[in-house]
């Protein structure tokens, strides 16, 4: 704290937060001249040293400098993104990590979809999220160029890899898999894509989204791959509209057309929200196998939904939703 934001540093209260699949995360104050703030210490996990990622490459991933570089590339580009305070170097005698300002706001769904206090917020978040796609969109990729690149073909090649990993054959995947590879848009554009914008990586308060969390997937690639997964059912958590159980995906594109000066085609993203359906159900069937000795019981449980994204995937493209 001394050597990267200021003296005196002195530490109070740091508490281990809950949630979060990939990161330990801490909450903390710390007092800075005659200031106290109010700071989120991260910290991904670490890979077992002695195993070999078997999927090194295929499926892009952001060391955390470089996920605290991205996000000072994002906040500067007017994304609400956390605002970086410190990057762990080797002198710190810590893990590699970062050091963010802390947000106050709600991350379940379930309550802001539900609580008359976020009412107010549900009508203004779906343009909210056009405004920010539209900003992720617009980050230069020159300034995040180690960002992995990874198009539609390349990542359902990719999946197609992870469940060969998996060894775990089911029909309904197989056949996401082939449609997926068949049907792959091919996009003009490619930005950055922050790569898991949904529910649980939004802070939000009365007045909407105050915070864009997790940037630890994102890549550079089809920037309507934000605007679909957004849509993706099980992102709704019951909410009965598509964009996050809180929009309509009029509104959504609408609202990224007018920020971003570029136009959307519809079909372009469903193919996208009905891929999401299937790479949710690899991810589901990947936590499900993996173990409760690697990943812990609330996780490794998450692999009995796999039916759920597969269920919302088919009626997707036969015209139902």
């Amino acid at each position: 704290m001394k050597r990267h934001i200021g003296a005196p540093g002195t530490i109070y209260n740091l508490n281990q937060l809950t949630g979060g699949a990939n990161k330990n995360t801490y909450s903390f104050g710390a007092d800075v001249g005659a200031d106290r703030l109010h700071l989120i210490l991260q910290i991904p996990g670490k890979p077992k040293e002695d195993e070999p990622n078997p999927l090194e490459g295929v499926m892009p991933r952001v060391t955390a400098e470089e996920d605290a570089r991205l996000m000072i590339a994002a906040h500067e580009a007017g994304v609400p993104a956390p605002k970086v305070r410190a990057i762990f170097d080797s002198s710190d005698d810590l893990d590699p990590g970062y050091i963010t300002e802390f947000v106050e706001g709600e991350t379940l769904a379930t309550k802001i979809l539900r609580e008359d206090r976020f009412a107010k917020a549900r009508t203004l978040m779906t343009a909210q999220c056009g405004k920010i796609l539209a900003a992720i969109h617009n980050i230069d990729l020159k300034t995040v160029s180690f960002l992995g690149r990874q198009d539609a073909a390349e990542m359902v090649a990719g999946y197609y890899k992870v469940v060969d990993l998996q060894n775990f054959r089911l029909p309904a995947i197989e056949w996401g898999l082939k449609w997926a590879a068949e049907n792959a848009p091919k996009s003009a554009r490619h930005t950055v894509v922050h790569g898991d914008f949904r529910h649980g990586n939004f802070i939000v308060g009365e007045e909407g989204i105050r915070l864009l969390l997790d940037w630890e997937v994102a890549h550079s690639g089809d920037p309507m791959e934000d605007l679909a997964w957004v849509c993706v059912k099980t992102w709704r958590f019951g909410g009965r509209k598509p964009v996050g159980g809180f929009g309509t995906r009029e509104e959504l594109f609408e609202a990224y057309e007018k920020a971003s000066g570029l136009s959307v085609d519809p079909k372009h993203v469903q193919w996208w929200e009905a891929w999401g359906g299937v790479k949710w159900a690899i991810g589901c069937m990947r936590l499900g196998t993996r173990g409760v000795e690697e990943v812990n019981v609330e996780r490794c449980a998450i692999g009995r939904r796999i039916e759920e994204p597969l269920w919302d995937y088919f009626n997707l493209i036969e015209g139902r939703d």
